[in-house]
């Protein structure tokens, strides 16, 4: 069986919130909230939330802490504030929260961003893990970056039909001790 193989398995919606982080963009032209929130509905699931956040590293921990306590939400993306400047805090908002980094989203994104953008694939600090067994992945803020993490990665991990493995099917173990 290939990598990535749909099987017959039924399809398991999940709820997921959506924050953009920006000091610049509002509802009318948050494009990279758009197109995440575009292709996870499309994809079957359900938006659980949508805010748009300052470059606030607390703004931003506090909104994230509020969606993990919610058992109603099982996934968290967040789009921008990944960069290297000095209000790019997302990563240092969102780390202290994990319970669990996973480590290979990050490198396969910048692999993956690769064909796309060379050697400024370095710049980014995208990272994904669970906090409280909940998902949380967080994307550089282009519109592109969104597209690569949620056509190549994510779409695909949080599938329950996606074989050999995905994310969606671990979630009921993800609070076991």
């Amino acid at each position: 069986m290939s990598h990535d193989n749909v099987t017959d398995r039924q399809f398991r919606p999940l709820r997921i919130a959506v924050m953009t982080v920006s000091d610049t963009r509002d509802a009318s032209n948050d494009t990279s909230g758009g197109l995440l929130i575009e292709k996870l509905t499309a994809a079957g699931h359900e938006l659980a939330d949508r805010q748009i956040q300052p470059d606030d590293i607390y703004r931003i921990r506090a909104a994230v802490s509020a969606w993990i306590a919610d058992p109603a939400v099982q996934v968290v993306i967040t789009t921008g504030g990944t960069g290297v400047t000095g209000r790019d805090g997302t990563p240092e908002a969102v780390t202290p929260l994990l319970d669990k980094m996973i480590d290979g989203f990050g490198e396969m994104f910048r692999s993956l961003s690769w064909a796309d953008i060379g050697t400024s694939t370095l710049q980014s600090r995208c990272l994904a893990g669970v906090a409280n067994g909940t998902y949380i992945f967080c994307l550089p803020g282009s519109t592109g970056a969104c597209r690569t993490g949620w056509d190549e990665l994510i779409e695909k991990q949080l599938d329950y039909r996606t074989r050999p493995c995905n994310l969606a099917e671990l979630m009921p173990r993800l609070k076991e001790s």
